[in-house]
């Protein structure tokens, strides 16, 4: 097995939304504001090269949306899903499966570009399975004002339309083996119904991708929730027992969001659970 970080775009979002009730004079210790108040975010998406399949986990923002709307959230720097992909060696057409941890825009936009003609979309992985689940897709595909935003139909039904698509089975238990994938899949329901979390064993090492259970570092201590976060409450006792199991288990947590700090690690201390170590992709993967 080997892994590949994808860096599919940066961009930034509004720092108090990123940290719903916490003050900005914490939160911009570790996210530093801009002049608009927006902090630096990124879209590290997570390859892994397995075998005969070639799974991508996430895939960005996409470029199929219009500049009013990319105007919204600042891209920064030169990444691109694509750019990105073929710098590993790879094609779009290579990709065997594409994981969706969920179907916010942020994470599945990439997944669905436009036809030749711009005329309508097409999904992006010709010869990929999609995976969701049905709790979440009928979450996405009927959804509460509150996530309306950021669950936009064009990302999510051609997905379906395509025949591409498969849910994986939810149980009681949050943590289940997915054998055709490889890898442990976390069930969590703070951010929204029934994200998931891939746990990748590879070589010596557990890698979590965080997705946002834990968007960035600085979402480390337990109150610094997001107000995106549908269930709150639920997200704070999700991401206790989940970082608790991190230092306990010293897993290796990947952070999809987190523009400056790839890879870290996490320990138990006085004050609840703090960031040990950070780490490069290129020191781990």
């Amino acid at each position: 097995m080997k892994l590949h970080a994808i860096e599919a775009g940066n961009f930034k979002l509004d720092g108090g939304a990123m940290f719903g009730v916490v003050p900005k004079v914490l939160w911009n210790k570790t996210n530093p504001a801009d002049a608009n108040n927006q902090i630096d975010l990124a879209a590290r998406c997570l390859l892994i090269e397995d075998g005969n399949r070639l799974i991508l986990i996430d895939t960005g923002m996409g470029n199929k949306q219009s500049d009013k709307f990319f105007g919204f959230y600042n891209m920064w720097g030169n990444f691109d899903l694509e750019h990105s992909l073929k710098q590993k060696g790879f094609s779009k057409n290579d990709i065997t499966d594409v994981f969706l941890t969920h179907l916010h825009f942020d994470h599945c936009g990439g997944a669905v570009s436009w036809n030749n003609s711009r005329t309508g979309y097409e999904t992006t992985f010709k010869n990929a399975t999609y995976w969701s689940n049905e709790n979440h897709w009928n979450w996405a595909t009927e959804p509460n004002a509150r996530e309306k935003a950021s669950f936009l139909s064009e990302n999510i039904l051609p997905i379906q339309e395509s025949g591409q698509l498969k849910f994986i089975e939810t149980t009681n238990n949050p943590l289940i083996n997915h054998s055709e994938l490889n890898f442990g899949v976390l069930f969590v329901d703070g951010h929204t119904e029934k994200q998931m979390i891939p746990h990748i064993k590879y070589q010596d090492k557990t890698i979590v991708f965080c997705a946002d259970l834990l968007p960035t570092a600085g979402h480390i201590p337990l109150p610094y929730v997001m107000g995106y976060d549908t269930r709150p409450l639920l997200t704070l006792s999700e991401k206790d027992q989940f970082l608790k199991e991190a230092a306990l288990n010293n897993y290796y947590l990947f952070l999809e969001h987190d523009a400056h700090n790839h890879i870290i690690t996490v320990k138990e201390t006085e004050k609840g659970i703090r960031l040990n170590e950070v780490f490069s992709v290129n020191d781990i993967l």
